[in-house]
This record gives structure tokens, sequence and C-alpha cells, in this order.
């Protein structure tokens, strides 16, 4: 199959050993599982959903889910993933703008992970809002979570904390930073794998658009959303723009 996202593609063998999914699930899903049982969610869409270990903890949970994502590789992992958990879970390689070609609406729809930003232009942030508002039934919660460029872009800081994770006598090292432009930035990720006493590494790279607190506000009422609130983080706190970590979005279709 055509490799449409080479970077996400190549990552997919190691995304589950970069991310601590045991803690970032105890650290998230408080706040999303809320969410959901203040709004009466029983159906759920994860938009962009890598190796589907959100989808596959919200069906855990009880809800029915559906999982999409535009790498090949990433779906086949996360059908991979769901098998291990014997849950069932609806994946497809479908990206964002896509979705309404799934003919299905659902209670919730989440996007996560700072998935958003690899749209280039704001008309495709835009067509994707109204993709999202689209697949929602009335009513129904949209949560999304980006990196908050807002102090990322004041600060130009390059490089993100590293991550690692070890297997017996093997090792990996993930390393991320960004290269700044006028409107954009790069993302790269190094990975190192060290294997019967020596290293390997791989670098991979793709282009995001950083999404503003401001911005965000107009496009999803555009797009057809009302009762926005914003966060800093998962712990429900305030959006400061000048420190918070993330910036979460919850917002509802308007009827």
């Amino acid at each position: 199959m055509l490799r449409l996202v080479p970077f996400y593609d190549a990552l997919a063998v190691d995304y589950d050993r970069f991310v601590d999914w045991k803690g970032r699930m105890a650290h998230e899903l408080p706040f999303v599982t809320r969410l959901f049982e203040e709004s009466g969610v029983q159906t759920v869409l994860d938009a962009a959903c890598g190796t589907g270990q959100h989808a596959i903890a919200f069906a855990r949970q009880g809800y029915h889910v559906a999982g999409t994502d535009l790498s090949a590789a990433m779906i086949q992992r996360a059908r991979e993933n769901a098998a291990a958990f014997d849950v069932d879970v609806t994946f497809a390689q479908v990206g964002l703008g896509k979705l309404a070609t799934l003919s299905q609406t659902f209670d919730a729809v989440v996007c996560l992970g700072n998935s958003l930003p690899h749209l280039l232009t704001q008309a495709d942030v835009g067509a994707a809002l109204a993709d999202f508002a689209a697949v929602l039934n009335p009513g129904g919660i949209l949560l999304l979570q980006n990196r908050n460029f807002d102090q990322v872009w004041a600060k130009q800081e390059r490089f993100m904390s590293p991550q690692s994770f070890q297997d017996g006598e093997k090792e990996w090292l993930f390393l991320r930073f960004y290269d700044f432009h006028e409107e954009t930035l790069t993302f790269h990720m190094l990975r190192l794998q060290r294997a019967e006493g020596r290293w390997v590494q791989n670098v991979e790279s793709t282009e995001l658009r950083p999404i503003f607190y401001r911005d965000l506000v107009a496009e999803l009422i555009q797009a057809g959303f009302d009762d926005v609130s914003f966060y800093g983080g998962y712990d429900g706190s305030a959006f400061d723009p000048s420190c918070s970590g993330d910036l979460i979005a919850t917002a509802t279709r308007m009827d």
C-alpha cells in the first residue's frame, strides 16, 4: 500500500515503546471518562488513533469504539493491539477531514496526541473541525489535545525531554526536537536502539503548523461547535498560554 505518511509508518514499530501507556492512561483517563459520563456518551471515534491504545482503553471501559488513522502501519498495529487485549474496536485507514466517509455518527470524537497540527493550512484545519462536527450526533462532544504552541512558539525551545525503554539487554532512546520556520516547524525524532552491544540510529521528520489558542476558539465556533472550554492539562487546570503544557479543548456540536 502507498506510504502516505512515512514518519508514522516508520514509527509504528516503536511507538508503544516510546510512550509510557500505563502512566499516560492513569493520568488522562479520569478526565476523559468524567467528560464521557457527564455527556452520556456511548459511542466514540478516536481520530488519528495511532496504535489504538486510547481506543482500546475506551472499549475496555464499555464504550462502542472506532479508530481511524492515515497511516496503514499504525492501523495494522492498532488491530494487533486490540486482538492482544481481546477487545472489539473497528479500525480504518482514514485521515482527518475524511471521517464522513465512514457513514457513521458518534456521541464523542477525540483527537489526541498533538494530531491536529499535522494539517498544514488553516483551510485544512477548518475542514477537519467541520468533519468532526459531521460525524458527531447533535449535542455530541469533541475532545482535542494539542501541545500549547502559544508557549512553544514564544520560547522557541528546540528540544523535549528524552524518552527511554528497555527490554532485557535491548534498549531504546527517543529524542525529539524542532526546527522553527516562519509559519511552520519541522518535528524530528531520533530513535536509537542498542542490541548486541551496538547502537543503530534512525531519524524521521514531519512538518507541523502551530495551532494557537485564539485561532482554535474561532475555528471551533465557525465549524458549528459551542460550549467551548479550554484546559491546560488533564488535571482540569485552567489554560494559560504562557505556561500550560497542553491545550485541551472540549466543545459540543450544536443541535
